[in-house]
């Protein structure tokens, strides 16, 4: 059987809220303890995050049923020096072990299989990267709703573009090799880093990207206005950053009458007929969030829109994040 040695990276800042149930997820994985170690990279927060990793780290889990809950291997690093995501990605590369290094985020929550299933692909010695599915964890707010219905997260997007497919580092695997050739993440970048690495690796060596569609993380979308401005001005910035270094093309600014005519649109059109379906199929009830949903996609949609153009409007790739870490 296929069981190489695996090292698991996550970096966190102020994870105090997601830590607890993502270390229980590692603590369920099927793939066997002994043949992975579980590094999580405090990128220098400023909660009760540091205290949580290293009592997970020194404390064996407790018993449960009568045997021990998967007593897996825990290690607590901290990167203080560079406030990056890609920074703290690169400091638990550096102290890894594994032939293959996995990727997930604090506010990930892994299936039971997911690293078996994630890992599974390197049996096939062309494959370099392996990226699983990102799916949203249950959510009750219409933005969380929304995002869910629009598969936000989804690798199936970042398989697909039109420039080079990559895969999102939330649920991601990489060749130790593979990084020892063409370097780690760039530790400046804040934002686009999954697809600079995955396109450097797909660009410059001849291995090859699967998707590994039953590994499986779940994730939280944003629950309010703010969180999900700052989401999507994220991928502007992203945009701009990747266009700076490989040239692809900037997304397309809406101009100020498009915005008008797409909301007079919605709120004449889209939103009476939207009302009048969800009268029809419930004449006794009131409106439920689900209809909510359907309801406000058109001027959700475009505050999303909106936050990605000032985000690649406003970013300026730093010089120093043209700069590559090496092993």
């Amino acid at each position: 059987m296929f069981l190489p040695e695996v090292s698991v990276v996550v970096p966190v800042y102020n994870g105090e809220a997601d830590l607890p149930d993502l270390i229980e997820c590692l603590r369920s994985q099927t793939y066997p303890p002994n043949k992975v170690e579980y590094l999580i990279v405090d990128n220098n927060s400023r909660d009760r995050t540091s205290t949580i990793i290293q009592t997970a780290a020194s404390n064996p889990p407790e018993l449960r049923g009568g045997s021990n809950f998967n007593r897996i291997t825990i290690r607590h690093l901290t990167e203080n020096q560079i406030q990056s995501s890609y920074a703290a990605r690169n400091k638990g590369i550096h102290a890894s072990t594994g032939e293959i290094i996995a990727f997930t985020d604090a506010d990930c929550r892994p299936e039971s299989d997911w690293l078996e299933n994630l890992v599974k692909p390197f049996v096939d010695l062309e494959i370099g990267i392996s990226a699983g599915e990102i799916l949203a964890l249950p959510g009750k707010t219409i933005l969380e709703q929304h995002a869910d219905r629009q598969n936000t997260l989804s690798q199936k997007h970042t398989l697909a573009h039109p420039f080079c497919p990559y895969g999102q580092t939330a649920n991601l695997a990489v060749r130790r090799l593979v990084l020892q050739q063409i370097g780690l993440f760039r530790p400046y970048l804040t934002s686009g880093g999954d697809a600079d690495l995955c396109w450097r690796i797909l660009r410059e060596t001849s291995y090859k990207l699967h998707f590994a569609q039953n590994a499986i993380v779940r994730h939280r979308h944003r629950s309010t206005i703010k969180q999900l401005q700052s989401q999507w001005y994220r991928y502007g910035e992203s945009n701009k950053y990747l266009h700076e270094l490989y040239g692809v093309d900037l997304m397309r600014e809406f101009t100020a009458q498009e915005y008008f005519y797409r909301l007079a649109r919605w709120l004449f059109k889209e939103f009476p007929v939207a009302a009048a379906k969800s009268a029809l199929a419930k004449p006794s009830k009131r409106i439920d969030r689900s209809d909510l949903v359907d309801l406000f996609n058109t001027p959700i949609g475009l505050l999303n829109v909106r936050a990605r153009s000032i985000g690649q409007r406003q970013a300026k790739l730093p010089l120093a994040a043209w700069e590559i870490e090496r092993f």
